[in-house]
């Protein structure tokens, strides 16, 4: 190392050489690079609605609160909603192609008028997953759901669990929509 004097009496101890002052450059550019990098990444992650995987936009926003209202209206036994939000084209083919276990807007009023009345301590929880918004104006709500209920069985009132991943298709109808599929 060669030692520099600068004028009153202080000296630079050392003077980089050519090949260090490169490399002190290149780490300098490195951690410049890494500081906006990891900068940018933040700015441009993503922000969830909450207790879901579905990124906030209004759009989302505004069918996950639709989706909430259904679920709330599960809960409460809520038949009059329930059919309120359904479609007049509601029309469910039970996942398969046996058209003997298909249900089209009045079966669902009947299943809800009978079947699902005898259910009680209804318990809905839904975590959902992803909307899809399509080029035919459906709406695909993709969740998991934990459900418990109470039920009449052997034994008087029993409860019973299902947890399962499923799809609710909306369609628009005017500010809000109406369930076509899935409930």
């Amino acid at each position: 190392a060669k030692l520099t004097p600068l004028g009153t009496g202080s000296y630079v101890f050392w003077e980089l050489r050519p090949a260090l002052q490169r490399s002190v450059l290149a780490m300098r550019f490195l951690f410049v690079t890494v500081l906006l990098l990891a900068a940018f990444s933040v700015g441009c992650s993503k922000t969830m609605i909450p207790n879901t995987d579905v990124e906030d936009t209004s759009d989302n926003s505004k069918v996950i609160q639709f989706c909430e209202d259904y679920r709330h209206a599960v809960e409460e036994k809520n038949v009059g909603k329930l059919l309120s939000i359904a479609s007049p084209r509601y029309h469910e083919d039970g996942g398969n192609s046996d058209d003997s276990d298909d249900m089209d807007y009045d079966g669902l009023k009947q299943y809800f008028l009978t079947s699902f009345m005898k259910t009680a301590g209804i318990r809905y929880e839904i975590r959902y997953r992803r909307v899809t918004f399509t080029e035919t104006s459906r709406v695909y709500v993709d969740f998991t759901y934990a459900g418990s209920f109470k039920i009449a069985g052997a034994k008087g009132m029993e409860w019973r669990h299902t947890v399962a991943d499923n799809r609710l298709e909306l369609v628009p109808d005017g500010e809000t929509y109406k369930i076509i599929a899935g409930m």
